[in-house]
């Protein structure tokens, strides 16, 4: 299918979820992060903060586990066109910008590149890896400037079951995908 159509049907599939169906399944992706990747204290973590309007992931639960742990937590924000990642802490401060995006007030870019996981957004990734987000491209803006040891994790309520036809070259495919009931890896360039 292409982008497009992708696009469309897991934003509907997406909003089909009850509230309660999304927090349970976020939880059980939280749990399988947690266990596949088990994640330590000084880890880096870029992650972004979910837009409820449009029923992501709740990725307040990582972001509470990793404030406890100690693991440095970055998460996105859009300073004109680009991505950048600010470091929060506990006593951060946040608004919401013109999309109703939750983010930072503050607008210093850490300069952090190598991250352990970029935990990122999507509405639908391949069995290769190729994800399918909004359409704006800043996530893959920001992974050309990331280390290459960085681990790209996508999170997602579906499991990869039809193929991206228009994934074009330039496209930076994830490492890895979780979901509520696996945690797929994308370093065969394809799963079976």
């Amino acid at each position: 299918m292409l982008k497009a159509e992708l696009r469309k049907k897991y934003m509907q599939k997406r909003k089909a979820l009850s509230i309660d169906e999304a927090f349970l399944l976020s939880e059980k992706i939280f749990k399988n992060f947690i266990e596949y990747f088990k994640p330590s204290q000084n880890h880096k973590i870029h992650i972004f903060i979910p837009i409820e309007k449009f029923n992501e992931i709740d990725t307040r639960i990582f972001i509470d586990n990793f404030l406890s742990q100690n693991i440095r937590i970055f998460v996105p924000k859009i300073i004109d066109t680009k991505l950048i990642s600010v470091e929060i802490f506990a006593d951060s401060k946040f608004e919401l910008n013109n999309w109703g995006i939750s983010e930072p007030v503050s607008n210093e870019d850490s300069g952090v590149s190598d991250f352990d996981y970029i935990i990122t957004p999507l509405l639908y990734c391949d069995k290769f890896g190729n994800r399918v987000g909004y359409g704006k491209g800043f996530y893959d803006g920001f992974f050309e400037n990331i280390s290459k040891e960085s681990k790209k994790i996508g999170v997602n309520y579906f499991n990869p079951d039809e193929n991206i036809d228009d994934a074009r070259e330039g496209d930076i495919p994830l490492d890895y995908l979780v979901t509520p009931t696996d945690v797929l890896s994308f370093f065969n360039k394809g799963l079976e």
